[in-house]
């Protein structure tokens, strides 16, 4: 299978730190990862290099086939889709739910002049419409619950097909339907064999989608653990990864874990 995302002795140093410290790591296009680990682990930064937003201070990220410092990043942002509580943080609260998504395909934030074809519009609808939003797409985004606010992030991660979609905690901050119902969704989302390479990051292994394949554990900025997910997702893996001892259940392809006590 092709290639979307390859790390190759990646390190990010900070304040004479290593976040990511030394990663190996790779993606296929068919491919729906996990990242999981505790607070400090270096997840997002991941996902900020998986992204362009960062470049690492040593090794080599190649994305979609293009070296991160040997191409433009700018040609290479549309061919992402990302999502995250920072992002919506910049998100105008009086833009419309439908200009939210809209305003994916040239990579802005707010409506201003753009000009858009009735072609994109109807795209637009019917990803609302994927991600239970069409009867929101008139409504404010300041006005948005939590969850609903999650759910129009995603959609515009979605609305310009991309080949790589990042997931920075989606479900964070959720209650417990709008948690569900959302990971109900991104199971299915990624269960169409047509949907792009997946990589989400979290906290909980009880926020992990049903159908996901691959999990990557990470501590400290180093790999506890990678791959398979019905193989590397062990209780022993999540010890290491958390630091105390954990006991891990699974049931219908959703996990849940505890310490011991």
């Amino acid at each position: 299978m092709p290639e979307v995302l390859d790390f190759a002795d990646v390190v990010v140093r900070r304040n004479a730190r290593n976040i990511v410290d030394h990663i190996d790591w790779s993606v296929q296009d068919d491919e729906r990862w996990v990242v999981l680990g505790p607070n400090g682990a270096g997840k997002t930064t991941l996902l900020q290099l998986a992204d362009t937003l960062l470049h690492p201070t040593s090794g080599t990220v190649t994305i979609l086939d293009e070296r991160l410092g040997r191409t433009d990043v700018f040609e290479l942002r549309p061919r992402i889709g990302f999502a995250s509580s920072a992002m919506a943080r910049r998100v105008p609260p009086e833009e419309t739910v439908i200009n939210v998504v809209l305003t994916a395909a040239f990579s802005v934030l707010g409506r201003w002049n753009e000009s858009y074809e009735g072609i994109d519009e109807r795209r637009a609808m019917r990803v609302l419409a994927e991600w239970k939003l069409e009867h929101l797409a008139d409504r404010t985004f300041g006005t948005l619950s939590d969850g609903e606010q999650k759910r129009v992030q995603i959609a515009r991660a979605v609305m310009t097909d991309p080949e790589l979609l990042l997931l920075d905690e989606p479900t964070a901050s959720l209650d417990l339907g709008a948690r569900e119902e959302l990971l109900d969704l991104l199971g299915r989302y990624a269960a169409v064999p047509t949907t792009p390479a997946m990589v989400m990051v979290t906290h909980h292994v009880e926020e992990i989608p049903v159908g996901f394949t691959h999990v990557l554990l990470l501590r400290e900025g180093q790999v506890v653990a990678s791959g398979p997910i019905a193989e590397t997702l062990t209780a022993d893996a999540l010890t290491e990864t958390f630091g105390m001892p954990i006991v891990l259940s699974q049931d219908g392809g959703r996990y849940a874990a505890r310490a011991t006590a």
